[in-house]
């Protein structure tokens, strides 16, 4: 990506925008492009501004903040969007129902401002983003009863080679690229193409759909 990550920041509360729009605007590798207040504004502005970043917040009026991701991620010409959600413990429920709908990632709002400013880098250079703490235990209660994305029904993880399930398995833990290489004995290289021939076979958007392959599908299971 060349020039500064462009960033629109969703929350229904000004206070927050603001706070949020101070710190994004201090590091000179981002620039805040747009503020909504609710979710119909953050899809429109995600079409006008051209925004490569989206920190969405789940609950907002006129629309939330799964159904404005869904419409963003829905979009061709949004195809480049990568939406962050920001939430709180109380919407657990909700988090993963966000990362079907498209999102890249999430964050707990309590995250440490360098925390936030890491993550904006992480989802636009194209990686999913877990929150490390609520994850293990939000996806095993919401999988008690999954709904699999129609985009990833093709097949899931059987149609994958043996060296792409163990690929996605530590995709799935949240590994990198180049921590991948070094647990298979590859380059990095070679385990970037590897995830993005997995992406592909199973029509995945990013990395944290992914995730929700790997965990629906049994080839992970939570807390194991």
């Amino acid at each position: 990506m060349t020039g500064p990550i462009r960033v629109l920041l969703a929350d229904d509360q000004n206070l927050v925008r603001a706070s949020f729009a101070m710190l994004v605007d201090s590091d000179p590798g981002m620039e805040v492009v747009g503020q909504a207040g609710t979710g119909r504004e953050a899809v429109e502005l995600a079409r006008s501004a051209r925004a490569d970043v989206v920190v969405m917040d789940i609950r907002m009026p006129e629309l939330d903040g799964i159904e404005a991701t869904r419409l963003i991620a829905a979009d061709d010409d949004l195809a480049g969007v990568k939406v962050l959600v920001l939430t709180t413990y109380d919407t657990d429920d909700h988090i993963l129902e966000a990362l079907r709908a498209g999102a890249s990632g999430f964050l707990v709002k309590d995250i440490r401002p360098a925390d936030l400013l890491a993550a904006i880098r992480t989802v636009a250079a194209g990686e999913a983003l877990l929150s490390p703490g609520p994850t293990a235990r939000l996806i095993a209660r919401v999988l008690a009863a999954p709904a699999t994305p129609a985009a990833l029904t093709a097949g899931g993880p059987d149609g994958l080679s043996g060296r792409e399930r163990q690929v996605l398995a530590l995709v799935a833990r949240g590994l990198g690229n180049t921590e991948i290489a070094e647990c298979l004995g590859l380059s990095p290289l070679t385990a970037k193409t590897h995830v993005s021939r997995i992406m592909g076979k199973l029509g995945a958007r990013d990395r944290a759909q992914l995730v929700i392959v790997a965990y629906e599908s049994g080839l992970i299971v939570p807390g194991v």
